[in-house]
């Protein structure tokens, strides 16, 4: 009979294998219509597929109630071979709906999002997934303009094995909302994914997620990120910004991404196993930011972090008494416990964001004051190969904060003397590219309250033999840098390495010459001096310099308005080269509107003359970095204008901005006008090297008599460079909080550089 019973129950489950089968209905749609018919008529288990080719300007909507056993899919008919391209997206509304492998790129949302998880308010999507799918540079033309690319909403929805990538305008990339009871204890999952390159913005609101806002920070929200790669997620210094209740962030690699994983509001996340990854040439890259309540940080790894303050490895903020939602909370309640720091200078900064010295600047409402309180920092690891004594950075007393067996390889000569920070001497072994660990035990001690919960390491292992820092042994260390873990089975990252053409031309030739070369090509003019008569156009990455090294090619520019028009992506090497103007045009401007995505510009051995300004750019433009150096600029009316973004809201029109080097002689107005207002600490705030020029006679045009603007950018370097008979009251205002200061600069009958300590901006909250 048993045998019988076991019979019958195999014969059961193959009839109920083979009716899930037949239920499954493949339809291959080749145009909108087909796919609303198809949509409309949808029912569980059907798969709606987008024949191969390019659909352009299309608003898909796929609404419907699948099972879980038998969801609704969307898909395409060969992944790799379907493009979504245009004034296009896609929203879902219902259960149990699939998206798989969609391919959004050349285009931007005609709404607010390019993928939504709901239709209208009566119409949310509830336990459906978005996976295997990449958005790639669908950025809108307009930098200022707002998205979101993924939006959540309802419960239980999923955004896993996608690429995600190079969003430059306003707004986080994935969203999660919470507004509405039907949005709160959400357990969202974004997992697996790949976030590509998120560029520099130039101001706030680049975060690549940001789950919840202030309004509803005190909402549970129970989303897990876990298992991402995040690379290069440059927007601003929140690369995650979590703004809700009860999220873990678990097992994600944060790869020279300049920002950090920021609890900016809500209560009791859990960050666990992630490792940090930064470099020598950045001192922007962060790791985690601490503000609010009961936060449990374990098992994460830090390794070549070098930022400071808000991008500091580990940054504990102080927060604002009685602090509105928007503002900072206390940071109260906080483990910090069995986290490797290698090779972080100084990894702990302390009392973040105090203020108290700006009270003459700023209202009390924004006076940072409440240290953190109630926290333990135990059992964490800390090595530096090269001499590092400073393992914490305090802005305040750190006396709500009880440190319990943490080990440092050196001496710690920080402020913060206290037995819970000891200094051994080990050594450690290289076990992969970026991971380090000792090369003997060093056996933790403290054994704080719940902290038997912390039962494995970063990487799974038991504690069973437990072990101060993120690694445990014995060691079995993952490849968690393996490429494969993340994003699509089926798109590739990987760019073309191809080598640069060199075009030797007659500078008659050089318009059409561009437009035939590739991104990264050089063009090389013959020597002699030549009229051009029109424009010229950077849309790519190009080299344009002299033939004969010893003769520079003289270019005279008769075009209307401008010399060198740069456009979204345009990147400029001009070297060796004399260029004049007729005293109408700029010599390099942007496009009025639509500068979708940064520019570059690098000078270099140039003679500039005779034009309106040597760079004027306007709203909603942004430079990565513009670089001048060993160059003569004379006879202008203007020099570099980066100065429309006056909104006062923390954006700016430059990140890095190089003058070294070079001659300055008669321009008449300001050499130099680089802005960023507003009271905003959310992003680097410009960057302005100033070293080894000469100025003379320059801006005695100028009305307000400051030769060199650079109000409220953050990083100023000003020395050594020489100013002679410039008839101005001011050369510069540096801004002494944030350590500006003028060195080795000589002065002649030029006025002074003033140094304001504490810089009065318009508040943006």
């Amino acid at each position: 009979m048993k045998r019988n019973y076991q019979s019958i129950s195999m014969f059961v489950l193959f009839l109920a294998l083979i009716s899930c089968q037949q239920k499954i209905n493949k339809i291959v749609v080749k145009d909108i219509k087909e796919y609303n018919l198809a949509v409309e008529n949808a029912k569980p288990g059907d798969v709606i597929a987008l024949k191969n080719g390019i659909w352009n300007d299309v608003e898909l909507v796929l609404k419907g109630k699948g099972t879980e056993a038998n969801p609704i899919t969307l898909t395409v008919e060969e992944k790799g071979k379907v493009t979504i391209e245009g004034k296009s997206n896609l929203v879902l509304g219902g259960e149990f709906l699939i998206v798989d492998g969609l391919h959004f790129k050349n285009g931007y949302t005609p709404t607010e999002t390019v993928i939504k998880f709901r239709i209208d308010s009566e119409n949310i999507a509830n336990n459906s997934k978005v996976t295997n799918t990449v958005i790639e540079n669908f950025t809108q033309l307009d930098r200022d303009a707002t998205d979101h690319w993924i939006e959540f909403w309802g419960r239980n929805n999923e955004l896993s094995r996608s690429y995600i990538a190079g969003k430059s305008n306003f707004g986080p990339t994935i969203m999660v909302m919470l507004k509405g009871n039907e949005h709160i204890n959400n357990h969202h999952q974004i997992i697996n994914n790949h976030f590509g390159p998120r560029p520099r913005k130039g101001g706030p609101h680049g975060e690549t997620l940001q789950i919840g806002d202030s309004g509803t920070s005190m909402s549970p929200s129970y989303t897990n990120v876990s298992n991402n790669f995040f690379e290069r997620c440059n927007g601003e210094v929140e690369i995650i910004s979590s703004k809700s209740n009860y999220n873990q962030f678990k097992n994600n690699v944060f790869f020279e991404s300049e920002g950090s994983l920021v609890l900016r509001h809500g209560n009791y996340a859990t960050i666990d196993g992630n490792i940090f990854i930064g470099n020598d040439n950045s001192s922007f890259i962060g790791g985690i930011r601490v503000i609010n309540t009961g936060h449990w940080i374990t098992n994460n790894y830090f390794y070549k972090l070098k930022g400071s303050e808000f991008r500091a490895s580990l940054a504990v903020m102080n927060g604002i008494p009685k602090s509105p939602l928007n503002r900072y909370n206390q940071v109260t309640d906080a483990v910090v416990a069995y986290n490797s720091w290698v090779d972080c200078p100084t990894p702990w900064y302390f009392s973040v964001g105090s203020n108290i010295s700006k009270s003459d600047v700023l209202p009390s409402s924004e006076i940072r004051s409440a240290r953190p309180i109630r926290t333990i920092v135990a059992n964490n690891l800390i090595f530096n190969h090269k001499e590092a004594t400073n393992p914490i950075y305090n802005y305040d007393k750190v006396d709500g904060v009880t440190f319990k067996n943490n080990i440092t390889n050196q001496e710690n000569k920080s402020e913060i003397q206290n037995d819970g920070i000891k200094t051994i001497a080990f050594e450690v072994t290289k076990q992969s590219e970026y991971i380090f660990t000792p090369t003997k035990d060093l056996k933790s001690l403290y054994n704080g309250f719940d902290f038997d919960k912390i039962a494995t390491d970063i990487f799974g292992q038991s504690r069973a033999e437990n072990t101060v820092g993120a690694i445990t042994t014995p060691l079995k260390i993952k490849d968690v840098f393996n490429s494969s873990l993340y994003g699509t089975d089926w798109f590739s990252t990987e760019q073309e390495k191809r080598n640069p053409t060199t075009f030797k031309v007659h500078p008659k030739d050089l318009k059409s010459t561009l437009v035939g070369a590739k991104s990264g090509d050089i063009i090389s003019l013959e020597a002699g001096e030549y009229t051009i008569d029109s424009e010229i156009i950077i849309a790519k990455e190009i080299t344009i310099t002299s033939n004969d090294n010893t003769t520079k090619t003289v270019l005279n520019f008769s075009s209307k308005n401008t010399a060198f028009s740069l456009l979204p992506e345009g990147k400029l090497h001009l070297e060796n080269i004399i260029i004049k103007g007729n005293t109408q045009q700029h010599a390099f401007a942007t496009l009025d509107k639509n500068m979708s995505k940064a520019y570059n510009l690098f000078i270099d051995n140039v003679e500039m003359s005779d034009f309106k300004s040597a760079l004027s750019v306007s709203k909603g433009s942004f430079a990565d970095t513009i670089s001048v150096k060993n160059s003569i600029i004379k006879n202008m009316e203007q020099g570099f204008l980066l100065n429309q973004e006056t909104n006062d809201q923390g954006d700016y029109n430059a990140e890095f901005v190089f003058i070294t080097n070079n001659t300055f002689t008669s321009v008449q107005e300001n050499v130099i006008d680089y802005y960023r207002g507003g009271y905003d600490e959310s992003t680097i705030g410009g960057n302005l090297v100033l070293q080894n020029n000469t100025f003379t006679n320059c801006g005695k045009k100028d009305i307000s008599r400051i030769l060199i603007k650079n109000r409220g950018i953050v990083n100023v370097e000003f020395s050594k460079n020489t100013f002679t008979n410039n008839p101005v009251k001011l050369i510069a205002i540096l801004w002494g909080e944030k350590g500006q200061s003028p060195k080795e600069n000589t002065i002649k009958n030029s006025g002074t550089i003033q140094v304001q300590q504490n810089l009065k901006l318009k508040l943006m909250y």
